[in-house]
């Protein structure tokens, strides 16, 4: 999915020399159609050629103009589900083959990049599981974290007496040693390049409007042009060819980043990942020489979480996620980065990826990713790959989206109940009366009779409206003011303030009613 920039750029996106792609003008066939060209398309399409299959890879925006553009890149093998709750939910032996596919998928990342001979800032690091600095002695949390590690194989982990920062003690922590980060867009850059070179074709600007599967796959582009296949992955963080198999499954939260100026050589190269809630996470990028007066570091710090469209609060969000920065890092100078990005929480804590359930069997799909997008994408790769050739993988019913965890049922209610009392929206009045109280440069829903309009006012005073009703599953949208989007409560989907859909699940804009000048 495209995303809108506005007021909304991360690092990665700032100076980045992206390669640039020509829309699909023409039918194409190939052994296998990606849809969505972020860390998992590009990923699976990269080792699908490398194995010897043809391979179109479709994207209705730029090159990894979505959510892969729009991470903090942390390659760890700490999940954001603790290793204790995945013994819980999975077993002890789902357990360590979640450790096993992350630790893969790193070691893989970094055979690439050897191999490819990519520039991308990859570089091995130190992981830190901290509580929050008040808390002097670690609890039970990270002792039972450090021994259901150790019995999933990561038997290097370790409780220290802090993390190895000069500018405050965060007293007890865990270190996962050899975790790993680098530049995502750099190196997707060098895999597309690669692509290329194996043949492949990468067609950008192209929305992708029906995917059907059986014996002659095709994928239906919005002005009519095909792609025929043996097997589809659709690659676009979140389904967009599902109504429900996989969005009861799991939900869509907004995550918030800065990125700062720091004196080079006052924060060491960690990860760090606090385990307060709301949670926090750091990492350090290096920027290239010349880019301030003196030599900085960005210190990228994130967290701040709430579920898509359920809080309209971004600058408060932004103001805690500094001010929680600048207490722990004096040094930090000015804010030169701020973005979210959208994550998908599956109710079980581990990744969906393969067949897609209740569709024919050469349609894949992986969602799911948590916080951990960047080794889920390596990991759907290999698994994906295996799976469209024929081969066997033993991360396969680990990461099976028609698995039940019935242990994971009290979370999946808990999600079902919140998403249905989004529905009430139907019921409430609108933002404001009417359709001239819509301020400029904002948007706000105003009740039409029995419906409900969107109705956005751009800076020339021209009110644009369009249906509040979400084309997925008819939720009503609401205005988020720090990014100028439209945003579903239910399940995620978000549209500019013209109402263009920028992510899933839903696959087409809002309806369009009128548009005129005040």
């Amino acid at each position: 999915m495209k995303y809108s920039t506005a007021g909304s750029t991360s690092i990665w996106m700032a100076p980045a020399d992206q390669p640039t792609f020509s829309s699909l003008t023409a039918d194409q066939r190939a052994d296998v159609c990606l849809v969505g060209a972020g860390i998992v398309g590009l990923t699976t399409a990269y080792l699908l050629g490398r194995a010897g299959k043809s391979v179109v890879v479709l994207d209705d925006g730029p090159i990894f103009s979505g959510e892969t553009g729009r991470t903090t890149a942390h390659l760890c093998t700490a999940l954001d589900e603790r290793y204790f709750a995945l013994e819980r939910l999975h077993g002890e032996k789902g357990a360590q083959l979640a450790a096993e596919s992350h630790a893969a998928a790193i070691d893989e990342i970094e055979r690439i990049v050897r191999t490819e001979n990519i520039d991308c800032d990859f570089e091995r690091v130190d992981g830190y599981l901290f509580n929050p600095p008040e808390q002097s002695k670690p609890d039970d949390e990270l002792e039972r974290e450090l021994a259901a590690a150790r019995r999933a194989g990561l038997s290097e982990v370790e409780i220290v007496p802090r993390v190895p920062l000069g500018s405050f003690d965060t007293g007890h922590a865990l270190r996962f040693p050899r975790q790993a980060q680098f530049h995502p867009l750099k190196y997707l850059t060098a895999l597309a390049q690669a692509i290329i070179r194996d043949g492949g074709r990468i067609f950008t600007h192209t929305h992708v409007k029906a995917i059907k599967g059986g014996t002659s796959a095709q994928v239906e582009a919005g002005d009519g042009l095909v792609v025929t296949c043996d097997a589809i992955v659709v690659a676009t963080n979140t389904p967009v060819n599902d109504r429900l198999a996989i969005h009861t499954k799991q939900a869509a939260y907004r995550s918030f980043v800065i990125g700062a100026a720091v004196p080079s050589g006052t924060v060491p190269k960690i990860l760090g990942w606090e385990t307060s809630d709301p949670y926090h996470y750091v990492r350090l990028q290096s920027v290239s020489r010349g880019a301030f007066p003196v030599p900085h570091d960005i210190l990228i710090v994130g967290g701040e979480d709430h579920k898509t469209g359920q809080a309209d609060d971004t600058e408060t969000r932004y103001a805690r996620l500094e001010a929680w920065a600048r207490s722990r890092f004096p040094m930090m100078g000015q804010v030169h980065f701020r973005w979210s990005g959208q994550v998908i929480e599956p109710v079980d804590g581990l990744a969906f990826i393969g067949r897609n359930p209740l569709d024919h069997d050469n349609i894949y799909v992986a969602t799911g990713h948590s916080g951990n997008g960047m080794t889920y994408g390596m990991i759907a790769g290999r698994l994906l790959t295996d799976l469209i050739s024929g081969q066997s993988n033993p991360w396969a019913a680990l990461y099976d989206p028609s698995r039940v965890t019935l242990s994971a049922v009290k979370t999946f209610a808990e999600e079902s109940g919140n998403m249905a009392m989004q529905y009430s929206d139907w019921l409430t009045e609108g933002d404001v009366k009417q359709d001239e109280q819509v301020q400029i440069g904002t948007g706000a829903v105003v009740r039409h009779g029995l419906t409900k309009i969107a109705i956005y006012r751009d800076p020339n005073g021209e009110l644009h409206e369009c249906s509040a009703v979400c084309p997925h599953l008819g939720g009503i949208v609401r205005w988020n003011h720090a990014e100028k989007t439209w945003d579903c409560p239910c399940h995620g989907s978000r549209f500019d303030a013209f109402g263009q859909v920028l992510n899933g699940p839903a696959n087409k804009n809002l309806e369009p009613i009128a548009v005129h000048v005040s």
